[in-house]
């Protein structure tokens, strides 16, 4: 493994657990589920390395 892919892991994982958020969200409280997606976006983009 190279340590760019390394560095990233660890964004694809908050962005994985983000995602689980944004769902519990929409099943608990579908009016809230909005303050997940900030987190969820923010780590998908840097483990895609768009940022």
């Amino acid at each position: 493994m190279t340590s760019s892919s390394e560095s990233t892991r660890i964004y694809w994982i908050y962005a994985l657990l983000s995602l689980g958020g944004v769902v519990a969200f929409l099943m608990i409280k579908p009016e809230w589920f909005w303050v997940m997606l900030p987190p969820f976006l923010t780590y998908f983009v840097k483990g895609m390395r768009w940022m």
